[in-house]
């Protein structure tokens, strides 16, 4: 498993009876997390905590007064602090997916090592929420970074947590747009990028409407983005996904969307281990090809 064990201002405390006991800088909340479906002893009592409603969605629940934003940071590995601004967003979100950060020093290393065979790196984000990949890529400082979403309202988080991590220097184009659509666009303008990160819902819609469905899409869009690779020399493609995919199977479309180009590939559980019990807790799935 792929394990985010670097954090100072996240912890994952305990999991279980469906839900994840978690601390965000000074603020404790429960959140629901089905994956979680076994046992735990009674909690202390959190200054939040999320439920679930019946008919979809659901509400936060304050117990004592939170900020409308706050703010926690990450240090990389082999780099500087993204800063990311926090809040009690809908359906449980706080605008961060922690267990993410295993991927963050991955796709720093990655450019850094880009940059080290002597490439001004051109990156590309695709279904980039608030930024997380797209700030770990910046701290490496490529050439540039194409940021993707079709929530207009996530791009703006994404350069808010850009400029709060003092990255802002670095030329990143955020774009709100249907990534398929996009990806088009660039195989038919002839441009390619060295790196590609995406992490495509199960389900989600395009800001025109259009739809998406993983198990009817991402092989598509895969073998597109093999368009957009150098034909030769350092590169990296990674895909995360919250769909239910096995390891084995999100690695074969990614290696047969990918058969051009060589490369090698590692894919694996991606996940937090509660401190309070040792835990381990896989939350998403990653797979990871580099040339």
């Amino acid at each position: 498993m792929f394990i985010s064990d670097n954090w100072q201002d996240y912890e994952l405390i305990d999991s279980g009876n469906g839900e994840k006991l978690e601390r965000w800088g000074k603020t404790t909340v429960v959140r629901p997390e089905p994956a979680a479906f076994w046992p735990h002893e009674p909690w202390p009592e959190t200054d939040a905590f999320y439920t679930r409603s019946g008919t979809g969605g659901g509400k936060w629940t304050l117990r004592r007064p939170l900020p409308d934003k706050w703010r926690i940071a990450y240090g990389l590995k082999n780099g500087p602090k993204l800063v990311f601004s926090l809040s009690s967003m809908g359906f449980k979100h706080t605008g961060v997916f922690p267990e993410q950060a295993a991927n963050w020093d991955y796709l720093c290393a990655e450019v850094m090592r880009l940059k080290e065979s002597g490439k001004s790196p051109r990156l590309l984000n695709l279904f980039a929420y608030t930024g997380g990949a797209t700030l770990a890529m910046a701290a490496a400082h490529p050439a540039e970074i194409v940021h993707v979403d079709a929530a207009k309202g996530m791009l703006g988080k994404a350069r808010d947590n850009l400029k709060l991590s003092r990255l802002d220097d670095v030329t990143v184009r955020f774009l709100a747009d249907d990534a398929e659509k996009f990806v088009k666009r660039e195989i038919r303008r002839g441009r390619r990028y060295d790196g590609i990160v995406l992490d495509p819902p199960t389900y989600g819609r395009g800001p025109g409407g259009e739809m998406w469905r993983l198990e009817e899409h991402l092989f598509l869009l895969l073998s597109q983005l093999s368009q957009l690779l150098p034909d030769a020399g350092p590169a990296f493609v990674l895909l995360n996904t919250y769909s239910g995919l096995t390891p084995g199977n999100a690695e074969t479309c990614l290696k047969l969307a990918l058969a051009q180009h060589g490369g090698t590939y590692e894919t694996d559980e991606l996940g937090l281990h509660g401190t309070l019990r040792g835990i381990p807790l896989s939350l998403g799935l990653t797979t990871r090809w580099t040339r």
